[in-house]
């Protein structure tokens, strides 16, 4: 049973940088931006290495999405992983679920990015300026998406630089702060309240998944997908530990809890520095929510692809070759979420219904290897030791959703729920077609 299908009506317009933007921009977003402080807060000194070990524990998510991707060829990552192995109930949902924490994140980090230009210039520091930020950010990346998926690789790709080069600059400035005993800090070593730290440092590690949602517009996806699924990943978890060591290097543990990187660059190089880190920040979250709206409506597209959301979902537009109404609900959904939601709970939400998401997929790669043709596991990226990876993938997801709060799973359930009626809705309407094609053939 081959994975792939190259019939589609979309452009193979994503090279392999394109595919490593998108990896890249999915996971360095507000999170880097709002982390250092806290993680340092319970921490300590061991925060820089605490990133570190939580982003190598994590790889094995990683690796484990990186071999399901190497079997697929199509539009739609966890939608296909999950439905092939489970059926089409549970590909739905885990679409959904993945598809929800990519809009959610996207209105809350569209939001910090608002917050962040509020410090470039005093104008847009009042609620009513953030907001029209907020909203001019989120139409404006609708729009780009909208005229053709090549436009949105630009996007990404200007952000991704402009947001790169000012973190390089602060760790090449910050490095020379950097002594013996904060590299290598002594014992004893403690983290306060481990569980609920780590569920908030694996906030910057999430997002990597999107990638494998535009496998049908990405060039030979199954070779170049899993090298910059894992590539990317690694690169990013040693700026998370070159940036987090610098932070802790300049400020002083009794301001970790209130300080960001802007303090950083401003106790590095003055009233410039935080400037630059601020339009880094705003740059860097720009690119996190220029991959998200890049993605995210090719989940809702794939659903539809699938029949398990409506026809309306899977229009083409005729020139610029999108899924301009996916492209045009995701900003309309983000907006409202925007809106009406804070950006501490839409985070927490994002990232425990894709934990969820991630379980499903995981659990789905035994029966995805079985029923995969010989040719295809020849070329699959096969992990070693068996099934070890996946397995402690799984252990690490389930652990970190043990962590969350009931308010959490109150708000995942009601998300969810939206999707099961409109998974509801789009099968009565294809009984009741078959069931009247059925009586005009009578």
């Amino acid at each position: 049973m081959t994975k792939t299908n190259n019939a589609s009506s979309l452009r193979r317009d994503i090279g392999f940088y394109g595919a490593a933007f998108l990896v890249l921009n999915g996971l360095i977003g507000a999170g880097i931006f709002a982390l250092p402080g806290r993680i340092a807060e319970n921490a300590g000194l061991l925060s820089p290495w605490l990133f570190l070990i939580v982003g190598a524990l994590f790889l094995a998510v990683v690796l484990t999405f990186a071999e399901l991707a190497s079997y697929y060829d199509k539009t739609g990552g966890p939608v296909l992983y999950a439905q092939d192995a489970f059926g089409e109930f549970a590909g739905f949902s885990t679409g959904w679920a993945i598809y929800l924490s990519r809009v959610t994140a996207f209105a809350a980090n569209a939001k910090v990015l608002s917050e962040y230009a509020a410090d470039l210039h005093p104008i847009l520091s009042p609620p009513p300026a953030q907001l029209t930020v907020f909203a001019v950010v989120t139409i404006g990346l609708t729009w780009a998406n909208y005229a053709g998926v090549k436009d949105g690789v630009r996007t990404m790709a200007v952000l991704t630089f402009l947001k790169l080069t000012p973190l390089a600059l602060l760790v090449l400035l910050g490095l020379q702060e950097v002594s013996g005993a904060t590299f290598i800090p002594p014992a004893p070593f403690s983290v306060t309240e481990l569980g609920v730290t780590t569920l908030a440092l694996v906030y910057a590690y999430v997002g990597f998944e999107t990638v494998g949602v535009t496998a049908g517009e990405t060039d030979q996806p199954r070779r170049k997908i899993p090298r910059a699924l894992v590539g990317t990943l690694i690169a990013t978890g040693i700026l998370y530990f070159l940036i987090v060591q610098v932070f802790v290097a300049v400020i002083p543990p009794e301001a970790y809890a209130t300080s960001r990187l802007t303090d950083v660059g401003r106790a590095l190089a003055g009233p410039i520095g935080g400037t630059v880190i601020a339009l880094a920040a705003v740059f860097s979250i720009g690119g996190n929510l220029s991959g998200s709206m890049l993605s995210a409506p090719r989940l809702v597209y794939a659903m539809a692809e699938q029949k398990t959301l409506p026809a309306f979902f899977a229009r083409i537009h005729p020139s610029h070759a999108t899924p301009y109404t996916c492209i045009l609900f995701t900003g309309g959904l983000a907006l409202l979420l925007g809106f009406s939601g804070d950006f501490l709970g839409l985070a927490v939400a994002s990232t425990v219904v894709r934990l969820l998401g991630y379980v499903i997929c995981i659990l789905s790669l035994p029966r995805i290897r079985s029923q995969a043709s010989e040719a295809d596991r020849a070329e699959a990226y096969r992990l070693p030791g068996g099934y070890l990876i996946p397995l402690i993938a799984l252990v690490i997801c389930v652990w970190l959703m043990a962590q969350s709060r009931a308010e959490s799973w109150q708000m995942v359930g009601m998300l969810l729920a939206v999707g099961g009626v409109l998974y509801s809705i789009e099968k009565f309407v294809l009984k009741t077609g078959n069931t009247s094609e059925e009586a005009s053939r009578e």
